[in-house]
């Protein structure tokens, strides 16, 4: 068979995934080349330094050496999807504004998002012309600015795109085009089923420190010490020569920290003294009782800033719409039990943000430490943009309302958002367990075989980094020249209806 030539952009800001690429290179020099790859500082173009807006340089300096506008990426700024697009890129850029990283940029207004946009999309379309580009590989969703505004360009340009995205089932990941078709497999008759153990509690690599039970708190951890300090020295310098500030804060610090269980530490990655009336508010619900006897929907809150909301939420990425979304629908007799994800800060959720929840009345808050299989069991469903709540709620047998584009959103027992939903559509759905093991074999006799998150490696016996490495490149090869078909599709194309 004759390949096509391949000029490749690739974003890959990892060691494990420039190997892939390192491989992928090798395994066909002769048809593909990396003409452009976003990376870290031994790559073209170093990515922080498009998120941070510093002046850091990669091997072929920085993206801005040559900055003068171009019209290049007209395309994208007179597109249908305009406005969802800046909006999306605003809503990745914004986890690194200053209330929310300490390598932040200095955006402040909306006029300096939408000009930013302006001169990166352009920028970035110059480079993908210039070095006549003829795909791009993201080895995730992206959700991270400098990924986000690749795909965008690259979509108005209307280069072929392959992203691959790691499964929560051990050596497996997806692949797609598009991310409007994340979820979006064909059902295929002659998959097997594959074993999802039934009513089985999960126990989640990423959230083995998280408990579901009352834990009386501790003392104040050296990493949460290390944050306070971090962001006197970063945000406040001047303000650590006044004791009186220095030592309010703290002790404000200390009385926080008291009120929640000791797994619960909530200044243990980032510190930024407008997270206290977060956490203010959130302490008053950790002592409370919790009332499962009346007939309630669970919604748990998906972690902010992540690719599960804000890349495959869309508009739901406001999980307060949502939950409107859902009171729109329930009967009066019905509560809504929020509990919030116990690894999140106060990134987008603001006081406005529980003063729409509050406006609810069937809405209650739960304590961090709720159990949250309890939750599944005993509530008539759950409800979750894309969360892993929805697929252990399955598993369970209990139905799920998603509001984004989860992995699972195809599934029996599973309704997609849309206005015309009932309550007692849903609570009526009855499936057995047999259909959701026939649809995870159908799902995954289209994925792939491999890890591209190396933090999936620990799912996977006796893993060999360089057995998977040449694996995973011979896919992404395979899928890139056609030859293999994508997991995740656009169902009512007649190019995918086999």
């Amino acid at each position: 068979m004759t390949h096509m030539k391949i000029r490749l952009a690739a974003i890959s800001t990892s060691k494990n995934t420039d190997d892939i690429l390192k491989y992928l290179k090798k395994l066909k020099n002769d048809n593909l080349q990396v003409v452009l790859h976003i990376g870290d500082s031994s790559t073209d173009y170093k990515a922080s330094s498009i998120t941070r807006m510093n002046t850091k340089k990669a091997a072929k300096g920085h993206l801005f050496t040559k900055n003068k506008w171009s019209g290049a990426a007209f395309s994208l700024f007179e597109s249908s999807d305009f406005d969802i697009n800046m909006e999306d890129f605003i809503d990745h850029l914004y986890r690194r504004s200053e209330l929310n990283s300490y390598k932040c940029h200095q955006l402040r207004s909306i006029q300096d998002y939408k000009d930013y946009y302006f001169i990166l999309a352009d920028r970035i379309s110059e480079v993908l012309i210039e070095r006549k580009v003829t795909h791009c590989l993201f080895f995730n969703v992206p959700h991270l600015t400098y990924d986000t505004i690749v795909y965008q360009v690259a979509n108005s340009l209307s280069l072929p795109i392959l992203i691959i995205s790691q499964s929560i089932f051990p050596n497996h990941f997806f692949s797609l085009a598009n991310i409007k078709n994340f979820g979006n497999f064909l059902q295929s008759k002659s998959a097997l089923p594959y074993n999802v153990a039934k009513g089985r509690q999960h126990k989640w690599f990423y959230m083995k420190d998280i408990k579901q039970e009352y834990e009386e708190s501790a003392k104040l951890t050296v990493g949460s010490t290390i944050q306070f300090l971090t962001f006197l020295l970063i945000k406040q310098p001047l303000k650590m020569l006044n004791p009186f500030y220095v030592t309010k804060l703290f002790k404000h610090m200390i009385k926080i920290n008291h009120q929640f269980p000791k797994w619960r530490d909530p200044f243990a990655i980032f510190f930024h003294e407008n997270s206290l009336a977060y956490f203010d508010y959130l302490a008053q619900f950790e002592k409370q009782e919790i009332n499962l006897s009346d007939r309630f929907v669970y919604f748990p809150l998906q972690l902010q800033p992540e690719m599960t909301t804000s890349a495959l939420g869309g508009g739901f990425r406001d999980q307060a719409y949502a939950i409107e979304c859902l009171a729109n629908i329930l009967p009066k007799d019905v509560r809504i039990l929020v509990k919030e994800n116990p690894k999140q800060n106060s990134y987008m959720r603001g006081p406005m943000f529980f003063h729409r929840l509050n406006r609810i009345k069937s809405v209650f808050f739960l304590p961090s430490w709720a159990n949250t299989h309890e939750l599944i069991e005993k509530s008539c469903f759950v409800a979750t943009i894309t969360g892993t709540a929805g697929w252990e709620a399955l598993t369970q047998g209990k139905p799920v309302l998603a509001f984004g584009k989860a992995w699972y959103r195809k599934f029996e027992g599973v309704f997609e958002w849309q206005n015309a939903l009932t309550f007692d559509a849903i609570t009526s759905k009855k499936f057995d367990h047999s259909s959701i093991k026939l649809n995870a074999g159908m799902l995954l006799s289209r994925s792939h075989s491999g890890v591209i998150d190396r933090h999936y490696q620990e799912l996977v016996p006796n893993f060999d980094q360089e057995q998977n490495n040449y694996q995973v490149a011979k896919v992404i090869w395979e899928l890139l020249n056609g030859e293999r078909k994508m997991t995740f599709v656009d169902t009512n194309s007649r190019y995918n209806q086999h």
